[in-house]
């Protein structure tokens, strides 16, 4: 077995001035009472593991490791557990605590890593391994908890189109103050209670019956907490499976908040890092910053954007998410875009490029 040692467990410095640092330590003295409250309350160590990508020589490896509530035996939050319904309600997911820098062991493929999680729990790591292309398992272990296992898909090196989705008003019809949005998302609803965007369920699937190879990722500036409650909407709602890049809110180490535009740069950038030869599919709607967003790596990277299929919101929705983008002139761009509300119309428009 294979041992990759990829962190020390040391906490990473935080650069800054000396007000920065002050909100640091303020920062980690409130997660350090929530965690000793936690335990006075029970709560158990937990490794919460997502699903990862890579190709036949590395994967990428998602999980966070928290201390939270486990359910009554005998109690109406075990069974649902069991069914695997449990957290139905986002804000659950937030009554969890990180648990900070802590070392997380990930076995896959018979190579064994240990990292260290950060801040917030969080594990991204890049596991170097041999594997075949299709889905893996592997199996994270962390101090005092459970292992888990994370379901990795491992993309084909002669794959050649990939699938990157937002979520909120592209997959999901949100219709709320986007001030709110998050919170409500979060803390109030459970996956039941949203709307899938019509039509986007099926042109996935169909386009998956095309390109069967095709990875989907699915890239959001929600927050960890709400992977769970995105997981089973997805699933519900007969969308393909497929890892979710989510952000944290809160203090980096370098940075007071976490910048979602940054974010989706960043992990785009990333993707064409990973797989020089692949091109892009990106889906996003002109209610937040993805047109800027996409537009700004299809200029970079031409030549590795398939097309870019942007949702138009309706009337109401671009009142409640405080206005939309203007369908943009993109005549000068070597990459196609396509605008439509629904599914059906960018369906329309992928057949009419031989994409669909």
């Amino acid at each position: 077995m294979n041992l990759v040692s990829q962190h020390s467990p040391q906490q990473p410095a935080v650069s800054g001035n000396n007000i920065f640092r002050l909100a640091h330590w303020i920062s980690d003295s409130v997660n350090g009472l929530r965690l000793k409250a936690a335990r006075s309350w029970h709560f158990t160590p937990q490794t919460v593991a997502y699903q990862g990508y890579g190709s036949t020589t590395w994967v990428r490896v998602l999980a966070r490791v928290v201390l939270t509530s486990k359910p009554k035996p005998g109690s109406a939050a075990e069974q649902a557990a069991q069914n695997g319904n449990q957290n139905v309600r986002g804000w659950r997911a937030f009554t969890s605590v990180p648990i900070q820098f802590t070392e997380v062991e990930v076995e896959i493929g018979g190579v064994t890593a240990r990292v260290q999680a950060d801040r917030g729990g969080l594990v991204d790591t890049v596991v170097p391994v041999s594997l075949a292309p299709g889905w893996h398992t592997a199996e994270l272990r962390a101090e005092g908890t459970d292992p888990v296992k994370s379901q990795v898909f491992v993309i084909s090196p002669d794959t050649e189109l990939g699938i990157v989705s937002d979520i909120d008003d592209t997959i999901m019809v949100t219709a709320l103050p986007r001030p709110f949005l998050a919170l409500w998302n979060t803390f109030v609803l459970s996956e039941r209670a949203r709307m899938a965007t019509p039509g986007m369920a099926v042109l996935m699937d169909r386009l998956l019956v095309k390109h069967p190879e095709a990875p989907v990722i699915y890239l959001s500036t929600g927050p960890w907490n709400a992977a769970p409650t995105l997981a089973r909407f997805i699933t519900r709602n007969m969308y393909p499976p497929g890892p979710l890049l989510l952000t944290d809110w809160g203090l980096t180490n370098d940075r007071w908040f976490r910048s979602g535009q940054e974010h989706k740069r960043r992990n785009l950038e990333l993707l064409a890092e990973e797989f020089p030869n692949m091109r892009w599919l990106l889906f996003g709607d002109n209610g937040q910053h993805d047109e800027a967003i996409y537009s700004h790596f299809a200029q970079q990277h031409g030549d590795r954007v398939a097309a870019i299929g942007i949702r138009q919101l309706s009337t109401g929705e671009a009142v409640l998410a405080g206005g939309h983008t203007e369908s943009g002139d993109h005549a000068g761009s070597s990459v196609p875009w396509i605008y439509s509300p629904d599914g059906a119309g960018l369906a329309k428009g992928l057949r009419e490029l031989t994409i669909l």
